[in-house]
């Protein structure tokens, strides 16, 4: 029984069967996190940067138009947003197609609500070339109903953008679907989007 809202606030609504899960990808479905940070050791690295906690944090649930900025001014380098956050996500699909992983108890959960009846979709900040690469590498990559990347929409989390296109897709309202989220763009979008 899930008695919260998706951004954490007691709805004083009860949900006993969901009609659909939506999961977020990096960090949560599959553990992509140390391909991510492989990717921008390396950006960093090659641009004269030092990686840190803080810039990892930065950069957590950032999309490719939301990290643009963000590598600026952490490799201060004005004007090369764009070109920092290109190179940091074509090194990052190389070392999620050879080194993403489920985390742990990821996939019995989606096999337990497969088995259930409950329609699956993916929703993530990365773009679908990232999120195919890992689902593949995982042998997931024919699991879910509807796989959504950043660029399948206008505006990445914490828009609710995603949510709700997942929610079209599975032909599902939102207040009748659970977001698994693990980061606060993405319970922002879910929240925003009306997810549980």
């Amino acid at each position: 029984v899930v008695t919260q809202g998706g951004n954490g606030a007691d709805l004083g609504r009860e949900m006993t069967t969901p009609l659909a899960v939506v999961f977020d990808n990096d960090g949560l479905l599959l553990d992509t996190e140390p391909c991510w940070t492989k990717a921008q050791e390396a950006l960093f690295l090659a641009h004269g940067g030092v990686f840190d906690l803080a810039a990892k944090r930065a950069l957590v649930g950032t999309s490719p138009r939301t990290a643009a900025p963000l590598l600026e001014a952490l490799l201060a380098a004005p004007g090369a947003g764009r070109q920092l956050s290109d190179e940091m996500y074509a090194m990052a699909v190389t070392e999620i197609s050879a080194g993403a992983s489920p985390r742990p108890g990821a996939t019995d959960l989606v096999a337990r609500l497969r088995s259930a009846g409950v329609p699956l979709a993916v929703a993530s900040n990365a773009p679908r070339r990232h999120l195919l690469a890992g689902l593949r590498r995982v042998g997931l990559q024919d699991t879910f109903a509807a796989v959504l990347g950043v660029d399948d929409v206008a505006n990445p989390k914490p828009a609710p953008d995603l949510y709700l296109e997942a929610c079209r897709a599975l032909k599902v309202a939102p207040s009748a679907t659970i977001a698994l989220e693990d980061s606060p763009p993405g319970v922002a979008a879910a929240g925003a989007a009306g997810l549980w």
